[in-house]
């Protein structure tokens, strides 16, 4: 008797790999769509909202630039849709690129680029930017205001580069390949 039983006829199974990148991108894409939409509709433009003040609160913006307000000026729009169009396309191929039992990496990939499409979605639907409303910080100090892609964005960028840093303190150097004799051996000759 096997543990697994065999696939049923019709229905595809998935890898890990795949069940994880797509279920980050869905729920990073469907909650950023959804809160962007709720937040248009519930607060008025460039007025804070306490949540749990002073760390929290809710302040409708648009941010016609990228990251922290980078602006290209009237290029913003164009340039910055074009670099998330390309941007997603890479991490796809990096997604496919992943062992099929792998999690860490297409977590951070599904991350990053559900985050990219949900900004992206911004910037096709209206000339007005992207919808950001989370806004964090103190009564004296105030972050940039973001939204739920941002945080995708963010937090697969850190998840990657720790991923990056731990295989790369792994790999062994080229010091550490080369055998060094024991003393043992060296008394042979």
């Amino acid at each position: 008797m096997t543990d697994t039983a065999p696939p049923i006829a019709g229905r595809a199974t998935t890898a890990p790999r795949d069940r994880t990148f797509w279920g980050f991108i869905v729920l990073i894409a469907v909650t950023d769509i959804v809160t962007k939409r709720w937040a248009e509709r519930a607060l008025a433009l460039h007025t804070p909202e306490d949540v749990f003040p002073p760390w929290l609160r809710w302040t409708l913006t648009y941010n016609t630039g990228a990251a922290m307000n980078l602006s290209l000026g009237d290029w913003s729009r164009v340039v910055f849709s074009l670099i998330a169009v390309s941007m997603i396309g890479y991490l796809f191929v990096l997604y496919r690129q992943a062992a099929p039992e792998s999690r860490a990496t297409p977590a951070a990939l599904g991350l990053i680029a559900a985050g990219a499409f949900g900004n992206l979605l911004d910037r096709l639907r209206h000339t007005k930017g992207v919808v950001d409303f989370i806004d964090v910080g103190t009564a004296d100090w105030r972050f940039w205001t973001f939204n739920v892609a941002d945080v995708g964005v963010t937090s697969g960028a850190i998840l990657l580069a720790l991923l990056l840093f731990n295989e790369n303190d792994a790999t062994p150097t080229p010091e550490s390949a080369v055998s060094v004799p024991s003393p043992e051996s060296a008394s042979h000759d």
